[in-house]
């Protein structure tokens, strides 16, 4: 892959090409929550947690939400869901290929 996907053209695909993190992130932004927690809870290491840990955030759930930051090695962040969901897509994004 050539240049990174920016976080439109990520939210106005078909998800396809995705898979773990990224596509739980892309099923958020459909707004199917239960499929988007349903993937990133079988999703391993960092990247699942601080999907889990922003979903988690999302629902209300502060407390769930905080030991997934934990586990992710991040803070618990606070402000804006979607300006939080756009950075975690714009860091994923970046690291692949």
């Amino acid at each position: 892959m050539g240049d990174a996907m920016t976080v439109e053209e990520f939210a106005a695909s078909d998800g396809s090409a995705f898979s773990g993190a990224l596509l739980a992130l892309w099923w958020d932004a459909k707004g199917d929550w239960e499929k988007a927690h349903g993937i990133a809870q079988d999703v391993a290491g960092a990247d699942g947690a601080w999907v889990h840990a922003y979903l988690h955030r999302k629902e209300g759930d502060v407390g769930n939400a905080a030991y997934w930051y934990r586990q992710a090695g991040r803070g618990v962040a606070t402000g804006d869901l979607r300006v939080e969901w756009e950075g975690i897509v714009r860091e994923m994004l970046g690291s692949r290929g």
